[in-house]
C-alpha cells in the first residue's frame, strides 16, 4: 500500500468532513501501551530494520563551543550517510522521496539528500503526555473542525480520524510552555546573494502547556500561541516589533496581529499576517500559513489524512547549527541549501492532503504535508500551483536542544523553496553562533508582554 495506518482510519476519515469522530475507549487504550506512545506514534520499528524502536532514550550530547554554551552540540557528528539520494538514483527510493524534493533533485544538479541512520530522539513532557491520553476521549473538532472543544494542555488529537485533526495536532506541537531565542531570516536570490531579511529576539508562549493549568480544559475562546518578534537587525528594522495571537478558534475572535513600525510611531493591526499574504522575513518565497509546515486557520482547505508513510524528512540537523561546520555563509549556497549541512532519515510521518475548497482563493491550491509521527512538528511539504506544478518546496528540521524539557525543536525554523524563481529563505539562525538558540524561559517578561500597549510602550520614537 502506499499509504497506510494500523489504526484504520483512512476509510471513514473524508466521510464526516464536518464533524469530530470519537476515539473509542478501546483504541484509546494503545496509547501509552506496547503499541503506540501516548501520542500515537508507533513504537516498534519498521519490518527491515530501517527505522528502529521508540525507546524514549535521550541522545548523548556532544558539549557545546564554550563559548557559545546554550548552543546545542551534534550528537551524531561522527555518523556517516548510509547513501546518497541523487537525481540519478532517485526513483529506487520510490514514494519515500515527496514530489516536492524529486522536483530539487532534477531542476539543480548540485543537490542531494544524505540519510542517516534514523533516531527517534523526541521526547516529551509527562504532563504534556497525561493531558494528551485524557484528549483521546474528550477532545472536539467542532464547527466543521474548525474549533477545538473539551481540550487539554497537550496533543489533541493521538489517533486522527480526518485530515482536521492531524493537522491540529500538528499545529499545537510545541517544545514547551514558553521558550525564547535569537534568529536571522535569510533570503538567498536565484544568484546566491546572502540578504539578511531580519534578526530577531522572539519570545512564544503555548498558553496551553502552561504546567499551572496541567488537568484544566483549555478556554475554547482562548489563544493557543502567542508569539513575539523584536527586530534588532538590519538597521533599517531596528526597533520594529510584531505580536501573533492564534486562537482555538481560528474565526471567532480569529489571528489577532499587531506590529510596531518606528519611522510611523504607531501600532496598527495587521490582518494580513495570514493565510496566502506573503511572509515578511520569507522574501515573497512563502506565505504565511506555511510556516511550521502549516499555521494558522484551516478554512480555506479541505484536509483529507491519507494516513501513515514512511519518508526521509530532515532529522537531527544539530550541524545546521554548528557554527564551526556550517556558518551562515558556508549553509547557504546557491539555489538551496548546503547539502553538507544537511541530514536526512527515514520516519513514519502522518500524510494529510490539503485542497483548496470551492469558490476560495489561495495561491496554492493544493499541498501535501508529511508531520513526523513522534513530534507532530518537524516534516516537508510539497506545494503546487494552479498550473498543477511544483511551486513551492518546504522541509522544516528537527533539531536535539538538550535545555529544552522536551529535548527537541522541531518545525520551529524552515527552508522555503521558491521554484518559480530560484529564490530561497530560512527562518532559523542556523550557523550564526549567537543565533539559532532557544532556551526555556520561566515566565513571560510581563503579564502585557504580548499586547499593543507592549508594542506602544516599548516603541523607539
Amino acid at each position: 500500500m502506499k499509504y497506510r495506518n494500523q489504526i484504520l482510519i483512512v476509510a471513514v476519515a473524508t466521510t464526516f468532513a464536518g464533524s469530530a469522530l470519537a476515539v473509542s475507549a478501546e483504541e484509546a487504550k494503545q496509547l501509552g501501551g506496547p503499541v503506540l506512545t501516548a501520542w500515537g506514534a508507533e513504537k516498534a520499528g519498521n519490518k527491515d530494520g530501517t527505522i528502529p524502536a521508540y525507546t524514549g532514550e535521550r541522545p548523548v550530547m556532544a558539549l557545546p563551543d564554550p563559548k557559545h554554551p546554550d548552543k546545542p552540540g551534534d550528537p551524531y557528528a561522527n555518523e556517516k550517510p548510509l547513501f546518497t539520494i541523487t537525481a540519478q538514483n532517485m526513483d529506487q527510493y520510490g514514494d519515500k522521496v515527496s514530489e516536492g524534493q524529486k522536483t530539487m533533485l532534477r531542476k539543480f544538479p548540485t543537490y542531494r539528500m544524505d540519510v542517516y541512520p534514523t533516531h527517534r530522539t523526541t521526547i516529551h513532557e509527562k504532563y504534556m503526555l497525561d493531558n494528551t491520553l485524557k484528549n483521546a476521549t474528550a477532545c472536539k473538532a467542532v464547527n466543521e473542525q474548525l474549533r477545538l472543544e473539551g481540550c487539554y494542555g497537550g496533543f489533541p488529537f493521538p489517533i486522527p480520524k480526518t485530515g482536521n485533526e492531524a493537522v491540529w495536532s500538528h499545529i499545537l506541537s510545541h517544545p514547551t510552555h514558553v521558550w525564547d531565542g535569537h534568529v536571522n531570516t535569510y533570503v538567498v536570490d536565484n544568484a546566491g546573494k546572502l540578504i539578511l531579511q531580519a534578526s530577531y529576539h522572539t519570545v512564544q508562549e503555548a498558553t496551553y502547556l502552561d504546567p499551572a493549568t496541567a488537568g484544566q480544559q483549555m478556554n475554547p475562546n482562548g489563544f493557543y500561541w502567542k508569539l513575539r518578534f523584536d527586530a534588532l537587525g538590519p538597521a533599517r528594522r531596528i526597533g520594529e516589533k510584531t505580536i501573533i495571537l492564534d486562537p482555538l478558534d481560528p474565526r471567532e475572535p480569529g489571528r489577532r496581529a499587531w506590529t510596531y513600525i518606528p519611522g510611523q510611531r504607531r501600532v496598527k493591526l495587521a490582518p494580513d499576517l495570514a493565510y496566502d499574504t506573503p511572509s515578511p522575513a520569507a522574501g515573497g518565497s512563502a506565505t504565511m500559513d506555511e510556516q511550521r509546515v502549516f499555521l494558522g486557520a484551516q478554512d480555506r482547505y479541505d484536509m483529507k489524512l491519507l494516513g501513515k508513510k514512511e519518508m526521509f524528512i530532515p532529522y537531527n540537523n544539530n550541524k545546521m547549527l554548528d557554527p564551526n561546520k556550517c556558518p551562515d555563509a558556508v549553509s547557504h549556497t546557491k539555489l538551496h541549501m548546503n547539502p553538507d549541512c544537511m541530514r536526512w532519515e527515514l520516519h513514519r510521518t502522518w500524510v494529510v492532503e490539503a485542497k483548496v475548497k470551492a469558490g476560495i482563493r489561495h495561491n496554492i491550491p493544493r499541498k501535501m504535508m508529511y508531520f513526523d509521527e513522534d513530534n507532530w512538528s518537524s516534516g516537508i511539504s510539497d506545494n503546487w500551483d494552479a498550473a498543477g506544478k511544483i511551486y513551492h518546496v518546504d522541509v522544516f528540521p528537527m533539531f536535539v536542544f538538550f535545555n529544552l524539557p522536551a529535548g527537541q525543536n522541531g518545525g520551529d525554523g524552515g527552508v522555503f523553496y521558491d521554484m518559480s524563481t530560484g529564490v530561497y529563505s530560512t527562518t532559523l539562525g542556523l550557523g550564526n553562533p549567537d543565533v539559532g538558540i532557544y532556551a526555556p524561559a520561566k515566565s513571560i517578561p510581563d503579564k502585557n508582554y504580548f499586547s499593543p500597549e507592549a508594542l506602544a510602550g516599548e516603541g523607539i520614537r
